[in-house]
C-alpha cells in the first residue's frame, strides 16, 4: 500500500488551489452563490460546492473559468435509498456539476450492512465515471471510532473512488487531524482526502494539507486566504 506524501505550502497564497469554497446552507439564495461563485473566481478556489437546487445557476456563473462545480448527493445524512442518489447523481451531472460529494450510508455502516454499502458504491460510482466527473465520499470521521474509519479506508479503497471526505459540516464535530492523520496513513495514495467542517482559518488549513489533505471543504474561504496573504 502507498503512503501518501505530506503536503506543503511554499507560498501561503497557494493555499487557494486546495479549497471548495462551500455554501450549503438551506437558507441560501441566488444572491449569495452568485457571491461565492464570484469569490472563488477571484480567489481562483479549487471549486464552489453548491446545493442541488442551484447547481445550473452556478454553473452559469462559472463558465468559461477553471474553477469546478461540486455539488452534493445523499445529504447530510446519507440513509436515502440507493435509487434516490441515483436520480440525484444523474440530476446534478445533468446540470453541470464536475465533482459530486456523496454521504454514504451512514445507517448501513452502524447497522454493519455491507452489501447495502458495496450495492451503493457499485450503482453510483460508474455513474459518475462514464460522465468523466469525480466522485468525493463522505464517511462522517468525526462520530466514528477509529476502527470504523480503519473499516471504510479498507472497504472503499477497493473501489476507483476519487477522494474519502472526512464530514459534511452538520454533524456534532466535523474534521480532525487525527482522522485525517489516520486516513492518509490508510488510503493508497490515488484516492486523495477531503478534509471539511469547522476549518475556518489559514493556520487550521494548512495543517490539515500538510496532515495530508489535498482539499478543504469550507465556507471561509476568503478569510483563509486573507490570513493568508498576512503572513507572505
Amino acid at each position: 500500500m502507498d503512503v501518501k506524501p505530506k503536503n506543503h505550502l511554499s507560498v501561503p497564497i497557494a493555499i487557494a488551489s486546495f479549497i471548495d469554497h462551500t455554501l450549503l446552507k438551506p437558507t441560501a439564495t441566488r444572491a449569495d452563490i452568485a457571491r461565492l461563485c464570484a469569490e472563488a473566481l477571484q480567489y481562483r478556489f479549487a471549486a464552489v460546492c453548491v446545493p442541488p437546487y442551484y447547481v445550473a445557476y452556478a454553473k452559469q456563473q462559472l463558465e468559461g473559468s477553471s474553477v469546478k462545480l461540486a455539488t452534493v448527493v445523499g445529504f447530510p445524512l446519507g440513509y436515502a435509498q440507493i435509487e434516490t442518489k441515483l436520480t440525484e447523481t444523474r440530476s446534478a451531472i445533468a446540470n453541470g456539476a464536475d465533482e459530486l460529494d456523496m454521504v454514504i450510508n451512514l445507517a448501513a455502516l452502524f447497522t454493519g450492512d455491507e452489501q447495502t454499502l458495496r450495492k451503493e458504491i457499485e450503482t453510483i460510482l460508474p455513474e459518475v465515471h462514464a460522465s468523466n466527473k469525480i466522485l468525493k465520499l463522505i464517511i462522517e470521521s468525526g462520530i466514528l471510532s477509529d476502527e470504523q474509519i480503519h473499516y471504510c479506508c479498507d472497504l472503499y479503497q477497493q473501489y476507483p473512488i476519487d477522494f474519502l471526505k472526512t464530514s459534511t459540516g452538520f454533524a456534532e464535530k466535523g474534521a480532525s487531524l487525527e482522522a485525517v492523520k489516520l486516513m492518509c496513513t490508510l488510503l493508497p495514495s490515488h484516492i486523495h482526502i477531503k478534509a471539511s467542517g469547522g476549518i475556518r482559518h489559514y493556520n487550521q488549513a494548512k495543517a490539515f494539507i500538510e496532515a495530508g489533505a489535498t482539499r478543504i471543504g469550507c465556507s471561509a474561504g476568503v478569510t483563509i486566504v486573507q490570513e493568508a496573504l498576512q503572513q507572505v
